[in-house]
């Protein structure tokens, strides 16, 4: 079952659910809006073992993503429960102007505490700037038993390419 904004705000108030910095204007009906973080990698090349990116620091008023470019970005919040999974997805609004978010994993596992890393795809060129709300998240209920995650990402609150070699 998916909260709505009520159990999500008694939830953060409950410390069931941590958003740092948490900002109530940011809850929706059954989502809380998160924003973008000030860093973020572009992919550059892959060179026969690895991808490379490149990091980049957002410029104090905006910059353009570039239309066909793989980016990793991460929160500006550290979002994190330890009794609810969590989804990202991508605000209608945004995927409207053809940025694909998260094409490969969209779960955001219980008991991992960290920013998140997105992934972005462009298919037009868009403007975008330092703390730009442009995701939300949603929080749903577990059922059964619970396997807490703990694999090589839980670490990093930086954007992170892949670790396979």
């Amino acid at each position: 079952m998916i909260l709505t904004w009520k159990e999500i705000k008694k939830e953060v108030q409950n410390w069931n659910i941590i958003i740092f910095p948490f900002n109530e204007e940011q809850i929706n009906p059954n989502s809380y809006n998160y924003k973008l973080w000030e860093y973020l990698k572009v992919f550059s090349l892959f060179d026969g073992e690895k991808p490379i990116f490149k990091e980049i620091k957002i410029p104090k008023d905006w910059m353009i993503l570039k239309k066909w470019f793989m980016y990793l970005w991460s929160t500006s919040e550290i979002i994190w429960s330890k009794k609810y999974m969590t989804s990202l997805i991508w605000k209608s609004s945004v995927w409207r102007l053809w940025m694909f978010l998260q094409l490969s994993a969209n779960v955001w596992h219980t008991w991992t505490f960290h920013n998140w890393t997105l992934e972005i795809y462009p298919t037009k060129d868009i403007i975008v700037y330092p703390n730009m709300i442009i995701w939300q998240v949603t929080f749903w209920t577990n059922k059964w038993y619970l396997d807490l995650y703990n694999w090589n990402y839980k670490k990093y609150n930086k954007p992170q390419e892949s670790l396979i070699k």
